[in-house]
């Protein structure tokens, strides 16, 4: 079981930049990168859209293109996709039941809690039976 996942400064960057530029609908990606015995590393992210137009304000649907294209991009840098990062509009970082009904097991989901201010806290779950657990983030 995974407690720490690992996010380079440049990446953290990254993200806060794409959940600043969505607010207020939820943003969303996938986490490419290493899957250690004791944590997993991030190497890099990717952007997919929101398909979800109805309740864009507080929920995701992932585009399965853009879930593809990170896949190809993951196999083609020999790293895979390791989890999915999506934000929190005026909401905390802690999933929601649809985030878990939605979540699969070995993958991190990193939760990026944003406001009109920008992002003021990011946590990371995992799945473990049927409930997360928080995984420790570094950022470094």
């Amino acid at each position: 079981m995974h407690g720490v996942l690992l996010i380079p400064p440049g990446i953290r960057a990254e993200l806060e930049t794409r959940a600043g530029t969505g607010y207020p609908d939820e943003t969303c990606g996938l986490l490419l990168g290493l899957n250690g015995e004791e944590f997993c590393q991030v190497v890099s992210q990717h952007p997919a859209r929101n398909l979800n137009r109805e309740r864009a304000a507080d929920r995701f649907e992932l585009d399965p293109l853009d879930y593809l294209a990170a896949e190809e991009a993951a196999a083609a840098a020999g790293i895979k996709v390791i989890g999915v990062w999506h934000t929190h509009p005026d909401h905390p970082a802690r999933p929601s039941e649809t985030d878990r009904q939605m979540a699969w097991p070995g993958w991190s989901y990193l939760i990026l809690s944003v406001t009109a201010g920008g992002v003021v806290d990011i946590r990371s779950w995992r799945l473990a039976d049927h409930d997360f657990y928080e995984e420790e983030v570094h950022h470094g």
